[in-house]
């Protein structure tokens, strides 16, 4: 394209040369000139369709690539859009089921709130309390000692002294029987721990709280703890984490208290732990049991083997003794027999030389 126009520029200055220099030629010079300039104008037309044609050829070209790219780009920009609508539609989709399960968790929630303020109502009832405890106790011993399992722990044990302790634990000696009794000192905890009571009503709650706290210890100290019958110690069953944590964090008197009366205070958490590890020393009590009964029936198998060797021994000399006698037996029986053979052939000699003399 840019040599087309260098050549384009040359030939019109070549004509504005002619034309500048025309008024000095003769006729013949002129016509020459005249024709020549003819020529030029028809080869700058063709010149000039050439360059057209030429000019609009690569137009048309270039169109042509530009449509060819617009629609690879068109193409394209389709597919983006389309990726980007499936994972708007997805993402819409999953807006949606979150929202879904949000609104049931909401209900859920609503449910949970409705049972929680029938939940209170109940424990505001002390006998229902109670049956909530024993049912919770019940609940930790199956999983650690497995349901029904009496021979272990028994719920709603009778002592002969005409109490009735929520469950009783039969371990092995040196622990012995141990009283597990549940207790749930809930109203007075309550007026305790709500702040939106005075300071007054939150103290003398606080003082109510101890007693019965105190009281709990007392009876089960006194019912359950049973010289010659239970273990020398017993354990109050707090079904609520909040009490224990309460009574753990700021009445350690109480634990002090519990402690001289030979009671443990455990929650849910805590009396899983104890029992798991009084689980444990029962089986190492009753592995210990086992192991001595091994040593035992060893010591018995060493004593029989120990006669065992004796026995082994004398029929060891016994036998040694025999085959001694054996050998020299056999040692007596070759000696015999070469006696006999020598024998034999002495006989043979003294016939042969009778029968010699008899024919002579």
């Amino acid at each position: 394209m840019e040599y087309i126009i260098i050549g384009l520029l040359c030939v019109i200055l070549i004509l504005l040369v002619i034309l500048l220099v025309r008024p000095n030629h003769d006729d013949s010079t002129l016509e020459r000139i005249s024709k020549m300039e003819t020529e030029m104008i028809k080869e700058i037309g063709d010149f000039k369709t050439d360059f057209t044609r030429d000019i609009r050829d690569d137009f048309e070209k270039t169109n042509d690539r530009i449509d060819h790219r617009l629609q690879l780009i068109s193409e394209r920009v389709n597919e983006r859009l389309d990726e980007n609508f499936e994972k708007t539609n997805k993402t819409f989709t999953s807006v949606l089921e979150r929202l879904s399960k949000i609104d049931e968790a909401q209900k859920k929630i609503d449910n949970l709130s409705t049972d929680i303020v029938s939940l209170q109502g109940i424990l505001t009832d002390k006998k229902t309390r109670g049956i909530f405890g024993e049912v919770n106790l019940e609940h930790i011993m199956s999983n650690v000692f497995g349901a029904n399992n009496t021979k272990i722990f028994e719920m709603q044990h009778s002592f002969e002294n005409g109490t009735i302790a929520d469950c009783v634990l039969f371990a092995p000696e040196p622990l012995g029987v141990i009283a597990i009794d549940s207790k749930f000192p809930l109203e007075n905890y309550q007026a305790m721990v709500n702040k939106k009571n005075s300071t007054d009503v939150r103290a003398n709650a606080e003082k109510l709280f101890k007693s019965d706290m105190k009281k709990h210890i007392d009876a089960i100290s006194s019912k359950y703890i049973i010289p010659g019958v239970t273990s020398d110690q017993a354990i109050l069953f707090l079904p609520a984490e909040a009490i224990f944590a309460e009574v753990n964090a700021y009445h350690t008197e109480l634990l002090e208290y519990a402690y001289k009366k030979r009671v443990w205070i455990t929650s849910p958490t805590t009396l899983i732990s104890t029992l798991t590890t009084i689980q444990i020393i029962m089986k190492n009590i009753e592995r210990d049991k086992y192991a001595q009964v091994i040593h035992k029936e060893l010591q018995l198998l060493d004593s029989e083997f120990s006669r065992y060797r004796e026995r082994w021994d004398k029929l060891y000399r016994s036998i040694e003794t025999v085959s001694k006698d054996v050998k020299d037996i056999h040692t007596t029986t070759d000696k015999i027999t070469k006696r006999f053979n020598s024998i034999n052939q002495v006989e043979m000699g003294k016939t042969i030389d009778e029968e010699n003399t008899l024919d002579s």
